[in-house]
């Protein structure tokens, strides 16, 4: 049975992820240790609430240098929501800038919308070529979150690399809702709230990890 640790930092939202993971047939254990966040098949890092107390949270645990250690290893990551946003160089919340885990570029900030948080159910553009939603292009996916990255700027110039696929969703304008990059995969919906569309994301990478 393919492995699968829940980073446990502090962050909420723990044993829905488990549950939901368990639920398409992963070994689930939600934990912050060392050894077994870095053996295990595949790394998941939740989050809800502030980026800074996210990050402050990861650091705490050692979470940076874990999710950095596997993905020098090529060993599988993925973040959900204010997890996904960590992932990136910079959160910008109520005046307060925060560094992120910079795996890539690209601020976190509040949405120009006329309704926020961003709460319930939404479409999403899907890249040609996903695997992490195959299936499900035309499902809606459940959000809960007011900051969001705005603009991809990452430039993948080695012709030998395959450039990110990036999942966008409009709210307001238009924000990065989903990324696949290699060993690491993020969304910021909850694929674990949003119903059969988002068991299948999870069957989808949990299957990629085989």
């Amino acid at each position: 049975m393919t492995s699968v640790v829940v980073l446990d930092y502090g962050s909420g939202n723990l044993r829905s992820a488990q549950r939901a993971l368990e639920r398409v047939g992963a070994d689930v254990t939600v934990t912050n240790d060392v050894d077994a966040a870095m053996n295990a098949d595949g790394l998941v890092v939740p989050g809800v609430g502030a980026f800074a107390a996210c990050m402050a949270g990861i650091r705490a645990v050692g979470g940076d240098t874990i999710i950095d250690r596997r993905l020098s290893g090529g060993r599988p990551v993925l973040g959900i929501c204010v997890g996904m946003q960590v992932l990136f160089g910079l959160g910008v919340e109520h005046g307060a800038r925060v560094e992120g885990l910079g795996q890539w570029p690209g601020t976190v900030e509040r949405l120009h919308a006329d309704v926020l948080p961003h709460m319930g159910w939404n479409t999403i553009r899907v890249p040609e070529g996903s695997r992490l939603l195959a299936d499900v292009a035309g499902e809606r996916f459940y959000f809960v979150h007011s900051y969001a990255v705005r603009s991809w700027d990452m430039v993948t110039e080695d012709p030998r690399m395959a450039a990110p696929l990036v999942t966008w969703t409009h709210h307001g304008e238009d924000f990065v809702s989903a990324v696949e990059n290699g060993a690491l995969t993020a969304t910021q919906f909850h694929p674990e709230k949003s119903g059969d569309a988002g068991a299948v994301v999870l069957r989808n990478w949990v299957s990629s990890l085989d």
